[in-house]
């Protein structure tokens, strides 16, 4: 007897999950990651291994709030009930992961290759004192900022530029030219969120900047001395790389949706 094919159908799918439990995206041998703990799900929904491909790849410790990955599911189950599958793929995986938005798409669609722009938020705790609350979802930092000084200074990323001096040593990207869309430091009460939007990122690219940018808003350099950095494509010349637990990846665009699009949807 032959064979039965069974007929796939490729899907988006957005997931949110807490960075602290995990080493990062990427599936690793001896390490708890967060691709390891959907594809384990996923092997349980579908009886058989399934590859999932994400928008980025996000390190120790980092969060997400709509990291978009693709995956090839069987048609026939996913056609019967879209949200019977959201929901029976999150009974099987661990409450620190969430897939918060789901859809079809063409098979020809590569979450990593036809992605845009990506946008990550990083957040501090402006306060002289630590939340007890949110510990694990903001850096601390005691002495006050100026907010002004830092977008100032962060007006001197946008555009296409090298960044060098914002690329870890570990960075195994071909060239360090990158196009950043948008940054912007904002500030709510005792929370500041620093929101950028890139093609691409480099490694430790955004905590490298925040721990530049936290520089200027202490003023330890101004802003045009930030410019003067980012010129010299030197990262020893830059400061500290802020730590991982204030990052948060938020969202991925693609030609016709991005992933806060859909969030909520089955």
């Amino acid at each position: 007897m032959a064979d039965v094919v069974i007929k796939k159908q490729r899907v988006a799918m957005v997931i949110e999950f807490d960075g602290k439990a995990f080493h990062g995206w990427q599936q690793q041998d001896n390490a708890t990651s967060v691709q390891a703990e959907l594809q384990r799900a996923l092997l349980a929904v579908e009886g058989e291994a399934v590859v999932t491909i994400a928008a980025g790849r996000t390190d120790s410790g980092v969060h997400s709030e709509g990291l978009l990955v693709h995956a090839d599911v069987c048609s026939e189950r996913w056609q019967r009930s879209h949200l019977a599958y959201l929901h029976g793929l999150n009974g099987r995986l661990p409450d620190e992961i969430s897939v918060v938005g789901v859809r079809a798409v063409s098979e020809n669609f590569h979450a990593r290759f036809d992605c845009r722009e990506r946008t990550y938020r990083y957040q501090i705790w402006n306060r002289n004192t630590p939340s007890s609350i949110d510990r694990w979802r903001h850096w601390w930092m005691p002495r006050p900022l100026n907010i002004n000084a830092m977008n100032e200074a962060a007006a001197h990323c946008i555009g296409r530029h090298d960044f060098t001096s914002l690329r870890a040593s570990g960075c195994q990207a071909a060239h360090a030219v990158r196009t950043i869309n948008s940054v912007e430091v904002k500030k709510d009460g005792f929370a500041i969120a620093i929101e950028v939007a890139a093609d691409g990122f480099l490694y430790h690219m955004v905590r490298n900047l925040v721990g530049n940018l936290v520089e200027v808003g202490l003023g330890k350099r101004t802003p045009d001395e930030f410019k003067a950095l980012l010129a010299m494509q030197d990262r020893s010349r830059g400061a500290a790389t802020a730590p991982a637990h204030g990052l948060y990846f938020i969202d991925a665009l693609y030609d016709d949706f991005s992933a806060s699009d859909l969030i909520g949807c089955c």
